[in-house]
């Protein structure tokens, strides 16, 4: 019933799409991203009802950085959160990133979800966020 795909946030109504789900997922509790950098994807049933990113990640060598995951509330529980992690990993095993790495505050939800997609936590050399962020990574070997 839902449709992940690929999409290209340098074309304005996309780039809209995404801030407006960005918006409506993470209200004021994250600053909107800028979506020309990595990639992007979305997720639909009829209407867009979530979104995820990835972008090169600054806190690992040849690693993506999981940067962005929404999913509208009333599609909580449908599994799209795990749809586009396994998107993101699959554009980063084609593109030869060893693995992913992503963080969590405060967001147990996520972090159950980052669990059964199989990350593990672990301590960055240089952590980033908060001093109570959870930081995970996923081998994509």
């Amino acid at each position: 019933m839902y449709k992940i795909r690929m999409v290209d946030a340098s074309d304005d109504d996309i780039a809209e799409t995404l801030a407006d789900l960005h918006r409506l997922t993470f209200f004021d509790a994250a600053a909107i991203p800028d979506f020309d950098v990595g990639a992007w994807w979305l997720a639909c049933c009829g209407d867009d009802v979530a979104f995820a990113g990835a972008v090169p990640s600054t806190y690992a060598r040849n690693c993506g950085y999981f940067s962005r995951v929404g999913v509208l509330q009333r599609h909580w529980g449908m599994g799209l959160q795990l749809r586009l992690m396994r998107a993101v990993e699959a554009r980063g095993r084609r593109i030869g990133w060893e693995s992913i790495v992503s963080d969590t505050t405060d967001n147990r939800f996520s972090a159950n979800n980052f669990i059964r997609a199989g990350y593990r936590l672990y301590e960055p050399e240089m952590p980033w966020a908060w001093s109570h962020t959870l930081h995970w990574r996923r081998s994509l070997r």
